[in-house]
């Protein structure tokens, strides 16, 4: 093993990455906003202080050369053409993208979800030959799209690894689905209800099998895409039925046959149709297997949220995931519902 240069070392798939590929052998720098050191790495690892957007403090820190640079917060088609300016000095990459960019062959795809009829129609499983929407600015899975485009473009030049991750889970999220059921049993709701009769599917990435991928396609250099989620995706219920035997409470779930009355029943996982990932491209080219459950890595989760909970109010704690679901926790909606039943 070489030089790593691991870029947004600070967040929830960082942590991990770096701690992987120093275990693996590799001479990490672990490199942030704010040039940070987690506990859990160990003591040879090196903290840098970067502003992604600054082309020449990027190409410093990359310096004669580096064997990797991981790059987690990449974003367009920008980021991409920093990186391949630097293809001289850098051995390979390895870039997370989105399953987001996935388009299902009718122009429906995660942008359309708001829109009549824009619920996209996905195969099952998902493979990575499934066409994407356009590259662009225009939103974060066009972004993404540009982003993979231009690396896999400039192949001759550099070997660049891109991951595909569905709804990433694990401690540091700055969008933590879970808090939806935390939340609830540590302010006692006793009952939930779950649009689409509890059985909506969104394929869940463990931060720490994201990092595994890392770490094989560090081993394995070569331009491919891959889809990089977890064996088997749990159902919302079975998520909620997880969350609550971590936190030791029992609740009652009602099951809606259809969509969400409003904010009843909504969560940040209801959708009718399923985002299901083929992950068998990763197993066959990396020798990928899961290093953790989505039930295994639950408790270190509720753990985090429990205690940032502790802290702060949750809009404040998590202002991403309070800006795209600003009804997570609708209450008295709830309540009036539940009243409004039929005895």
């Amino acid at each position: 093993m070489g030089r790593a240069v691991v870029i947004g070392a600070g967040g929830q798939i960082g942590r991990p990455a770096v701690q992987a590929l120093a275990r693996d052998g590799w001479e990490v720098t672990a490199v942030s906003r704010g040039g940070g050191r987690a506990e859990d790495w160990p003591g040879e690892v090196r903290t840098r202080r970067l502003d992604r957007e600054d082309d020449a403090a990027l190409g410093a820190l990359i310096g004669d050369g580096c064997d990797l640079v991981v790059d987690l917060v990449a974003y367009g088609a920008r980021h991409a053409r920093q990186l391949t300016g630097l293809a001289g000095r850098i051995g390979a990459a390895v870039v997370v993208s989105s399953v987001s960019v996935y388009e299902d062959g009718e122009g429906r795809g995660f942008d359309t979800m708001a829109e009549p009829d824009g619920l996209p129609r996905y195969p099952v499983p998902i493979g990575e030959d499934q066409v994407t929407v356009p590259p662009g600015d225009a939103s974060y899975s066009t972004g993404k799209v540009a982003l993979e485009r231009e690396l896999l473009a400039a192949a001759d030049r550099l070997s660049a690894t891109v991951l595909r991750p569905g709804a990433i889970h694990g401690p540091y999220s700055p969008l933590p689905r879970e808090l939806y059921f935390v939340k609830r049993n540590l302010d006692g709701r006793t009952r939930r209800v779950l649009a689409f009769r509890g059985e909506s599917l969104f394929h869940t990435s463990a931060a720490r099998n994201i990092a595994e991928l890392i770490r094989l396609a560090a081993a394995r250099p070569g331009s491919r895409v891959l889809n990089a989620c977890d064996p088997r995706p749990p159902t919302v219920s079975e998520i909620g039925a997880a969350v609550d035997a971590v936190m030791g409470v029992e609740t009652e779930t009602v099951l809606l046959d259809g969509p969400a009355r409003a904010s009843v029943g909504s969560s940040p996982w209801s959708a009718e149709l399923p985002v299901v990932c083929d992950m068998s491209a990763a197993e066959r080219e990396l020798g990928y297997r899961p290093v953790v459950s989505y039930q295994d890595s639950l408790p270190a989760t509720v753990e985090w949220l429990t205690g940032r909970l502790s802290e702060q109010d949750w809009r404040a704690a998590f202002p991403t995931l309070a800006r795209a679901y600003p009804d997570l926790f609708d209450y008295a909606a709830e309540d009036a519902w539940f009243g409004a039943r039929p005895a």
